[in-house]
């Protein structure tokens, strides 16, 4: 399947981009397991609850991951789409074989850190 021609490219780029925040990327990564509690992806993200659940917020509004109600408040989240498990899982194995050349990349478009450290 060619993207150009099944899928408009503009759509694509802004599901990557929706990807490439790290912190989006590590919820994601930690649904990979199964559901999980925003109590769960706060340990598991290291970063707040409001960030978490914001992140989450965004997530869900475009179709990337469900939440389920359960009791005591508390609210279920994970991946909407085996698609997207798909995606996750080939980038880590994509990941494995080339990201110590993804790493070494210094093409500022790619967002590499510049020289004072700062992201392009």
């Amino acid at each position: 399947m060619s993207v150009t021609s099944e899928v408009d490219v503009g759509v694509a780029a802004r599901l990557f981009h929706g990807l490439s925040d790290p912190t989006r990327l590590r919820i994601l990564l930690g649904l990979l397991d199964g559901e999980q509690r925003v109590t769960d992806l706060v340990s598991a993200v290291g970063t707040s609850q409001p960030n978490v659940s914001n992140h989450l917020a965004c997530l869900r509004e475009c179709g990337l991951v469900v939440d389920r109600p359960a009791e005591r408040r508390q609210v279920f989240y994970s991946i909407a789409r085996p698609e997207l498990r798909d995606v996750l899982v080939a980038s880590e194995r994509l990941l494995a074989e080339a990201g110590h050349d993804v790493r070494l990349c210094t093409n500022p478009l790619m967002g590499a850190p510049r020289e004072d450290g700062c992201h392009g």
